[in-house]
């Protein structure tokens, strides 16, 4: 599978997709770091690749049904990189399966309990 990750997370995100196989690039990678949200859209969907973001527009966009790429939203406030890849190696897994489900919104929570939380849509 085919990753476009966004600006508010770390280039480390997208070492880690590809030590899972995938074909990973950051938006620093593409030229498209200074990039408006649109130019990402287009960018991943020309590319067939699940944009993997914090940003909230891009989940707002396919919940009121805008055609295009499929969406990882994590949510998870700011932390250190080593807590942030800790975390989404455990749900992996899972994001994966509603991925190759057909799923175009994984929405990944932290919850302060310690817990985590997916939400699919």
């Amino acid at each position: 599978m085919r990753f476009l990750v966004d600006t508010q997370l770390p280039v480390a995100v997208t070492q880690f997709l590809q030590t899972q196989g995938h074909h990973a690039e950051h938006v620093f990678d593409v030229g498209l770091a200074q990039g408006k949200d649109d130019l990402l859209w287009k960018y991943a969907e020309m590319h067939q690749a699940v944009i993997v973001t914090k940003d909230e527009d891009f989940a707002d966009w396919i919940s009121r049904g805008k055609s295009g790429p499929s969406v990882v939203w994590l949510r998870i406030g700011n932390c250190t990189n080593e807590i942030l890849l800790v975390w989404l190696a455990s749900l992996w897994p899972d994001i994966m399966a509603r991925l190759t489900q057909g799923d175009r919104l994984v929405e990944v929570r932290s919850v302060k309990s310690g817990r985590s939380d997916q939400k699919n849509n």
